[in-house]
């Protein structure tokens, strides 16, 4: 049977992923300069769902925001998981490597990582999706010592282990280039190894054209490589026994917060610095959804030109072959 799952990224290594009537939100972060301004999760986004749950990967300040305690206040049924290993979180249940838990209709299996924090499986709807936190293999080759790249090597190594036993259908794992030099080690190794269905890239650090372009030349015959790099961003995913099917969904125009207290309503010559064609703005159409590029028989884009492998131009529904 068919299932369908709906990725939207929001920030860095931020992403919700809703599965029927769960909704997971993974290591929200509203970034350093207001990145998500006008794009933030709010209490409606929530609402609906009769699971919220909010993973915490690691206690650094990009992967956990203390915004997300303030959506208890949104009248839903919400769970907060964090790190045992992280002191500096204070609220939620505890997750230490090994732990098996059952929220409702989700198994949570948590793994390692080659840093702080953890990692997380979660099962729901039949599907199996991972977020790696921090997992990645951090070597800094153009700066460390050779003794701390064998370090981080083994580190990473030891970590993936039991992953590579895993199926595993979405996955959204980092993809770091400021380590410059085979920055994308960690990520090549874990799509040849575990070989997820979807792979998301992700904490590209404002470098979305790195993302874009591991897209669209780390495919392999079993994993589809998606890049989401605008917040809201989304990827409606359909799951069948032999195939895959999905769009990439653009994002909503940003909400912006408007006080209408002055404006007064009954005297069109009051002084205010709102514009004035309030309705025409609002009336605006929306861009049209797109997706990622067709492929030929042989598995390779129809067209390598650059306006063909932009995933923003004309909608289009793309099928892979899952094996």
């Amino acid at each position: 049977m068919d299932t369908t799952v709906t990725v939207t990224y929001f920030h860095h290594a931020g992403f919700t992923v809703a599965l029927q009537d769960t909704l997971l939100v993974f290591d929200y972060w509203r970034g350093e300069n207001e990145e998500l301004k006008g794009q933030e999760i709010r209490p409606d986004d929530l609402k609906g769902y009769r699971h919220v749950l909010v993973f915490v990967t690691s206690d650094r300040p990009d992967h956990f925001d203390p915004v997300i305690y303030t959506w208890e206040n949104a009248s839903v049924n919400i769970t907060y998981l964090a790190p045992g290993n992280c002191p500096k979180i204070k609220k939620g249940k505890r997750m230490n490597v090994g732990d098996d838990l059952k929220i409702g209709e989700c198994r949570i299996r948590v793994f390692s990582s080659s840093d702080r924090g953890v990692s997380y499986l979660v099962e729901a709807g039949g599907l199996r999706v991972f977020h790696a936190g921090t997992l990645n293999l951090w070597h800094w080759r153009e700066e460390s010592p050779l003794s701390d790249i064998i370090r981080a090597e083994n580190d990473f190594y030891e970590a993936m282990a039991p992953l590579e036993k895993e199926h595993i259908d979405v996955a959204m794992f980092p993809l770091d280039p400021r380590m410059g030099g085979l920055f994308d080690a960690g990520a090549n190794h874990f799509v040849m190894s575990v070989k997820p269905r979807v792979f998301i890239p992700m904490h590209w650090h404002g470098r979305k054209e790195v993302a874009l372009d591991y897209a669209r030349r780390g495919r392999t015959r079993y994993t589809e490589i998606f890049a989401l790099t605008l917040p809201r961003e989304q990827a409606e995913i359909r799951f069948g026994d032999t195939s895959l099917t999905w769009k990439i969904l653009p994002p909503p125009p940003p909400v912006n917060e408007v006080k209408l207290d002055s404006l007064n309503q009954d005297d069109p010559f009051a002084e205010s610095d709102l514009p004035v064609q309030l309705e025409a703005a609002a009336a605006s159409p929306a861009p049209e959804p797109s997706s990622g590029v067709p492929l030929s028989p042989a598995g390779s884009p129809a067209d390598t030109s650059e306006d063909a492998l932009s995933h923003r131009t004309d909608e289009q529904t793309k099928t892979g072959a899952v094996l």
